[in-house]
């Protein structure tokens, strides 16, 4: 047997197959280290990191090619290389946007390409057209034979299944290695960042899928058992609502207005001597302003932040829950106050279908929703991704002045997104001068937003809706990412650390309204607090137990903000990826000091997810019934 496959291998046409083999793969392990090492920002720490980096592309090779010859020899082959270029392709892209990696459920959401209008074009570069170079080498090693020596080369399908089996060892031999720089890698599925540094991009596509079908299956197999470590865990560590704010808004309307990229780093800030925001910086000493409130989305971004605003549930690592868990049962804020007597609705200029929202505002209980077509969207009034905050904010208002009260309403901006452009004749603010296009322009749309806030605030204080009506001004997540930590470094004139980054995820909230004292709260808190607040706010019992978020005026509660990475922040500290720092100072400190934080992060947003994937609100009911036999029965 071994002397046969030593003839084989000493065939010249066999070397050759081997070399060409050798050759395509190695191109195209060059390019997957490249991209992986060049182009994603993967914080590669020590030299075991690096190799680990450079071996890891090899086994999704291995697969890739192996499929490929299984299936059409070298057509096949090509034909992965294809298709393997473009998937490190799209990862780039999606990288450069929201420095994150592609999931399945994001795929799901292709719909929302549509309306990326400037933002796709001003992420594509002519440089990329070098990222599709190699393919011309691997044509021309697989195909630059005439047509009289065409059978020198022929892939066989055996050669195509010892290539895709030999994937399976190095794999092994992957995770092995991987696993000694961080221990149950495969159960870290909410940290992309750092699957992709120790298994490679294609393999992280693989574990996704195999995480898709775990997470279909879990809904199918649920039931009402699972809701008992929900309802013990919230019991034993959430508080309830305060005395300070309760009552305050009752019977009021609820006007919620979504700021569309907003961080709080803008605030009290300036540009060349000039105000970022000034009208807001005036407007936060009228009502009750956090100065430490985070936002919590991941990869839905604003619808995020809106699932989390209406449910106190987390958004999911994966995807967003507004398109793949659109048709779960919900219990949401709408619902709640529809009992209460009022109207729902939410304002949006956009597509009604972008994000899913036509299917998710009727599955969380909203009664009506003002989409693009609504409003009064022409060419003059519109740019970049459409219709401009002041015009919306004028129709917006008029709208609601014919509303049936009390209302609670939901809008949401507009203008203010990336790629972060103006018209001329919008620019309030000189463009920034720092290393990044997207940061010198966020300035100006910061600046923009104020003016038409200004707008509308004014015009809404001399309204009829003034005096019965609570305002809530908050900031629904990023607009710069850590993509462009020298630039924001070089602005701010600070070193941009782990710690750093994780404080720039804090947005504006802003409370407005009769009884509501101006006061400034350092209160740590999130999204996720939004809802239970509110309720208090307006006198709502509100009796959906299941809920992560806490009253953000109540002096008992814990201070305890989880992001959807599995980092957080407390009243004493805050934990980013495994390192604890002083939240006052951002020095360094003991890990130990860390550990029950990160812990609890880790459990809660485990147990929040059993509730969306497994649509676990369904049977709450049913808990309920079981609940009262039980105290019936003491």
């Amino acid at each position: 047997m071994i002397s046969k496959w030593k003839a084989k291998l000493e065939d010249p046409a066999n070397k050759k197959k081997v070399l060409i083999y050798t050759a395509v793969m190695a191109v195209f392990w060059l390019k997957m280290y490249i991209v992986q090492s060049g182009i994603f920002n993967l914080d590669i720490e020590n030299f075991n990191e690096a190799l680990i980096l450079a071996f890891n592309p090899l086994s999704s090779i291995f697969l890739l090619f192996g499929v490929g010859i299984l299936l059409a020899g070298r057509k096949g082959m090509l034909a992965m290389y294809i298709v393997g270029s473009l998937l490190l392709y799209f990862n780039i892209l999606f990288y450069r946007e929201y420095s994150d990696f592609l999931t399945i459920p994001m795929l799901g959401q292709a719909a929302n390409l549509a309306g990326l209008g400037g933002s796709i074009t001003d992420i594509l570069s002519w440089t990329d057209l070098f990222l599709f170079v190699d393919i011309f080498a691997a044509v021309f090693l697989l195909f630059y034979l005439n047509g009289k020596r065409l059978t020198s080369f022929q892939p066989k399908r055996k050669e195509g299944f010892i290539l895709a089996a030999l994937a399976v060892p190095l794999f092994i031999v992957n995770i092995g290695w991987a696993q000694t720089e961080r221990t149950e890698l495969l159960q870290r599925a909410f940290d992309r960042n750092m699957l992709v540094k120790y298994i490679g991009v294609l393999n992280f596509h693989a574990y996704d899928i195999v995480l898709q079908g775990q997470t279909e299956a879990k809904k199918t197999f649920a039931d009402s058992n699972e809701l008992v470590p929900v309802l013990n865990y919230l019991n034993e560590t959430k508080s309830g609502a305060g005395e300070e704010m309760k009552g305050a808004a009752e019977g009021k309307n609820v006007i919620l207005l979504s700021l569309e990229s907003t961080q709080t780093f803008v605030v009290d800030n300036t540009l060349n001597g000039e105000e970022l925001t000034p009208y807001f910086n005036d407007l936060k000493e009228e009502g009750a302003y956090f100065s430490n409130f985070y936002h919590q989305v991941k990869q839905g971004r604003t619808s995020d932040s809106e699932f989390l605003l209406d449910n106190s549930l987390y958004g999911l690592n994966r995807g967003a829950a507004f398109f793949t868990h659109a048709g779960n049962e919900y219990e949401a804020t709408p619902e709640v106050l529809d009992k209460e007597g009022y109207t729902s609705s939410v304002m949006h200029a956009n597509d009604a279908t972008f994000w899913n929202r036509n299917v998710m505002y009727d599955s969380l209980g909203y009664d009506r929703f003002y989409s693009k077509k609504d409003f009064d969207v022409t060419e003059e009034k519109s740019h970049s991704w459409g219709y401009m905050d002041e015009y919306f904010f004028e129709d917006s208002l008029e709208k609601m002045e014919q509303m049936e009260e009390p209302f609670y309403n939901k809008m949401i901006t507009l203008t203010n997104h990336h790629p972060f452009t103006l018209p001329e004749d919008k620019q309030l603010i000189e463009k920034g001068e720092t290393s990044s296009q997207t940061l010198n322009n966020y300035f100006q749309t910061i600046r923009y937003q104020d003016e038409a806030l200004k707008q509308f605030v004014e015009e809404f204080k001399q309204s009829d809706l003034y005096d019965d009506t609570v305002l809530v001004i908050y900031g629904d997540h990023f607009g710069i990412s850590e993509n462009h930590q020298q630039a924001m470094g070089e602005y701010l004139d600070k070193d941009i650390n782990d710690y750093e980054q994780f404080q720039l995820q804090r947005v504006p909230l802003l409370m407005i309204g009769e009884g509501i004292e101006g006061k400034e709260y350092d209160t740590v808190g999130g999204q996720i607090d939004l809802r239970p607040t509110l309720m208090n706010m307006l006198g709502v019992e509100d009796n959906n137990p299941i809920q992560f978020g806490q009253d953000l005026f109540n002096e008992d509660r814990q201070e305890l903000m989880v992001t959807r990475d599995g980092n957080f922040a407390n009243e004493e500290y805050v934990g980013v990826n495994g390192t604890c720092y002083d939240r006052e100072t951002g020095e360094e400190v003991e890990d130990a000091a860390c550990g029950e934080g990160f812990e609890q992060a880790e459990e809660e947003l485990a147990l929040s997810d059993s509730v969306v994937y497994g649509d676990l609100l369904r049977y709450l009911d049913e808990t309920e019934m079981i609940e009262e036999k039980e105290t019936t029965d003491k």
